[in-house]
C-alpha cells in the first residue's frame, strides 16, 4: 500500500508513494517494533496539523518515502495499528496501539518508557517534539476497554482533548472577565466538544455560536447555544457584553471585524484552529494584545505536572466518554477504503465541504 502524501507549500496536491520501503515491512534492529496502520479518522484538525506544520514541527513525525520529497510533507493522523513484528521486550506481535500514525501501511517504532498501559515511540527524530504526540496507548490493557468504540475514539479523542483544555483554561482564567463566550466556525467537532463543557458547566458564561450560513440549522439543532449567528451577520452580536473568543477558524478577516466590532469589550481571543487555513491571514482590526494562540499539548503537560499523569487521565476521559455518548445523537460515521479513497475525499476536508455530522474513517 503506498503512503500519502502533501504539498507542504500547496495543500490541496497530494500524490500516492510506492516504493520498497512503502510495501515491506522494514527491517528492524534490537529494541525495534514495527506496526501495521489498521485503521484513522480524518478531518479538519488534519489539515490545521499540515497549516502549522513548519511552526509546530508537525513535518518531523513523519519524514517522507521515495525521491524528491524536500517540498512534500505526510500530514500526522490518529488511528489504531498491531504490532507486526517486535525485537522489543515485553511488545508481542499482536499488540494493538491507539496514537499518532502516518497515512501509510507501516510506522517503525522505537518503544520506551514502557508501561502497562503505554508507550513513547522514542525514535530519535522524534525526541525534540510535543510528548503527548509521541504517547501510545495499549489498548487491551485499559480497564473497560471497548473495540466497538475504536471509530468514534480515533475521531473524536484528538478534538475533545483540545475541548477539555480550553474549557478548563478558561476556568482558570475566570473566563477572562467575560460575560458571553463566542466561538468561531462552531460546526467543527472541536467547537461542539467546548460547546458540550460550557453546556454542562453551571458557571460557565452563554454561548454563541458563529458559522457558515450553510451549518447555521444544524448548530442550531444542537440545543447548546444562546445564540447562531452566520459569519455575514457579526453585528447580531451584542457589542456592549464583554466578550472572549475562542477562534476555531484562522479566517483573520472574520476576526478583525469582530474585534473591532467589540472593541474593549473583546477581552480575549484564544487562536485555536484553521479550519479555514486559506484564508488564515492576519486581519486588520485584529487586537494581538489580547489574542493568544493555544497549543494543547502543553496545557496537558501543565495539569500533568499539576494534577498528576492518572489524575488528568482520569478527568479528561470522564470527560470524552460523557461527549462520545452525547455525539452518537447526530454523528455519522463514513468508512472510506484505503489510502485511495482518502486522496477522494482529501479534497472536500482541505476545502471544508465534509458536512459538519460527518466522520471520516479510513479503513486500510
Amino acid at each position: 500500500m503506498p503512503e500519502f502524501q502533501i504539498r507542504k507549500d500547496h495543500f490541496l496536491t497530494n500524490r500516492l508513494i510506492e516504493t520498497p520501503e512503502t510495501e515491506q515491512i522494514p527491517a528492524i534492529v534490537e529494541g525495534e517494533v514495527v506496526v501495521k496502520i489498521d485503521r484513522f479518522s480524518f478531518t479538519a484538525n488534519n489539515i490545521t496539523y499540515a497549516a502549522a506544520g513548519d511552526q509546530l514541527g508537525y513535518w518531523q513525525f513523519f519524514p517522507p518515502s521515495g525521491e524528491n520529497t524536500t517540498d512534500w510533507g505526510v500530514i500526522p493522523v490518529w488511528g489504531f495499528a498491531d504490532v507486526v513484528e517486535s525485537r522489543a521486550e515485553g511488545i508481542p506481535v499482536g499488540e494493538r496501539l491507539f496514537g499518532y500514525f502516518p497515512p501509510a501501511s507501516y510506522l517503525k517504532m522505537l518503544p520506551v518508557g514502557v508501561s502497562e498501559q503505554r508507550l513513547i515511540d522514542g525514535a530519535p527524530h522524534r525526541s525534540t517534539l510535543p510528548p503527548g504526540y509521541n504517547s501510545y496507548s495499549r489498548v487491551a490493557a485499559e480497564p473497560g476497554y471497548d473495540s466497538s468504540m475504536d471509530n468514534e475514539r480515533m475521531l473524536l479523542w484528538p478534538l475533545h482533548i483540545t475541548s477539555f483544555c480550553l474549557w478548563d483554561a478558561l476556568q482558570e482564567k475566570d473566563w477572562y472577565g467575560a460575560r458571553q463566550v463566542v466561538i468561531l466556525s462552531a460546526s467543527s467537532k472541536t467547537s461542539i466538544g467546548l460547546a458540550y463543557a460550557l453546556d454542562a458547566d453551571p458557571d460557565a458564561p452563554p454561548v454563541i455560536a458563529v458559522t457558515s450560513e450553510r451549518n447555521l440549522d444544524f448548530v442550531g439543532k444542537l440545543g447548546l447555544y444562546r445564540q447562531c449567528v452566520s459569519y455575514d451577520d457579526l453585528a447580531a452580536i451584542d457589542a456592549d457584553v464583554p466578550t472572549v473568543i475562542v477562534d476555531m477558524s484562522g479566517n483573520g478577516e472574520v476576526l478583525g471585524r469582530l474585534h473591532s466590532r467589540l472593541d474593549d469589550n473583546m477581552m480575549f481571543c484564544i487562536n485555536v484552529g484553521l479550519t479555514h487555513w486559506d484564508e488564515a491571514a492576519p486581519g486588520e482590526g485584529v487586537n494581538k494584545q489580547r489574542s493568544e494562540f493555544f497549543f494543547a499539548p502543553g496545557h496537558i503537560q501543565k495539569r500533568m505536572k499539576e494534577w498528576g499523569p492518572a489524575g488528568f487521565a482520569s478527568r479528561s476521559s470522564t470527560f470524552m466518554r460523557e461527549t462520545t455518548l452525547k455525539c452518537r445523537s447526530w454523528l455519522r460515521l463514513k468508512d472510506v477504503e484505503g489510502l485511495d479513497g482518502l486522496a477522494g475525499v482529501y479534497p472536500d476536508v482541505c476545502e471544508g465541504r465534509v458536512a459538519p455530522d460527518e466522520g471520516i474513517i479510513v479503513k486500510l
